[in-house]
């Protein structure tokens, strides 16, 4: 029996659609596993950090209880109580009990506790924030992804049931020491970007009222309201730099950053959340600077560990400290597919 060209010609697209889709639904699979771990991983981490939360917040229970003085000690009982429900709850629950701590903690004068409580229980609410963050960013691509026609037609998910996002009030405490608002608070998605010679792209800056000392950080700013912090750094890297990226790509956060610094007369306190990308090298052009970082960006450059050192030696302070030592925690994180656990760094 013989075929006609056209039969062939037939035969030979319909194998290579039939080879396209299964390399489509192959990738996407295999994808959205990745995506659930990913998941799974960022709820363990929000667990653990809310864990966190009930063990400081029953140290803050210990020292009102000890003053002594009724309403502290009926405050006490109900962090404690609260503290134990939330360990207890399964996670359908978890969100309400974990809501109503975070209330309770935000009714607590700090000034009645010790300095470092303080701080802990600022860093124990502040790696809440992340994790949650963390957390929610990685429901919502993986719905993304699950939420497709043909995903849910060919039951590329497998059984895996859909993740839920995890809402409660953000809060960061204020330590005592600092003297400055809640409000003040200004959180930062920042971009560890290294090109394909291990090279990280740092852009240089000053202060517009101190244009005489320049230092070095890292791509990205402020997270706008109702903005995740991929889609913050994502963008921050686009309008500095003119590099587009998908939010998937992006590794971390790997390290969180808190400092307190004046910049253009004014004080701020920033928390800085750090994440790591792999591209290849190119000529960074700026896309869409303000009027203030048009003042204060004044140049780039790609930078080896040794050229950061040699920055720091000359005067001019890069940010975050000891970049030259993390750039190689960074360009592991970039390479992997796995985010990894956030740390705390200078």
């Amino acid at each position: 029996m013989t075929f006609s060209a056209t039969t062939i010609l037939v035969l030979a697209l319909v194998a290579a659609a039939v080879i396209t889709a299964a390399v489509w639904a192959y990738t996407t699979a295999n994808r959205l596993d990745r995506l659930h771990v990913r998941t799974d991983q960022a709820r363990h981490a929000l667990d653990a950090a809310l864990a966190r939360r009930s063990v400081v917040a029953r140290s803050v229970a210990t020292i009102l209880a000890g003053l002594y003085d009724p309403a502290l000690v009926e405050q006490a009982r109900r962090l404690t109580a609260l503290a134990d429900r939330a360990e207890r709850s399964n996670w359908r629950d978890r969100e309400t009990v974990e809501n109503q701590l975070a209330a309770a903690l935000s009714a607590v004068d700090i000034g009645l506790l010790p300095p470092q409580l303080v701080a802990e229980l600022a860093d124990a609410e502040a790696r809440v924030l992340i994790a949650r963050r963390f957390h929610n960013d990685a429901v919502r691509d993986t719905l993304a992804l699950r939420n497709r026609r043909l995903v849910r037609w060919l039951h590329l998910g497998g059984t895996a049931p859909l993740p839920v996002y995890f809402e409660i009030a953000e809060r960061v405490t204020a330590a005592a020491s600092t003297g400055l608002d809640v409000d003040t608070v200004r959180t930062s998605a920042r971009v560890v970007l290294v090109d394909e010679h291990d090279r990280v792209l740092l852009l240089q800056g000053v202060d517009p009222q101190v244009p005489d000392v320049p230092f070095w950080f890292t791509i990205g700013g402020g997270v706008n309201p109702g903005e995740t912090l991929r889609e913050a750094a994502i963008r921050e890297l686009y309008e500095e730099t003119g590099h587009s990226a998908d939010s998937s790509a992006l590794r971390g956060p790997l390290w969180r950053r808190v400092a307190v610094f004046p910049f253009n007369g004014e004080l701020i306190r920033s928390e800085e959340l750090f994440f790591a990308l792999r591209a290849k090298s190119f000529d960074p052009v700026a896309t869409n600077l303000d009027f203030v970082e048009r003042r204060s960006i004044t140049g780039n450059k790609w930078c080896t560990p040794t050229d950061i050192a040699h920055l720091d030696h000359s005067g001019e302070t890069v940010y975050p400290y000891h970049l030259d030592n993390l750039l190689a925690e960074a360009i592991t994180a970039a390479d992997s597919d796995i985010d990894p656990e956030v740390r705390s760094i200078r």
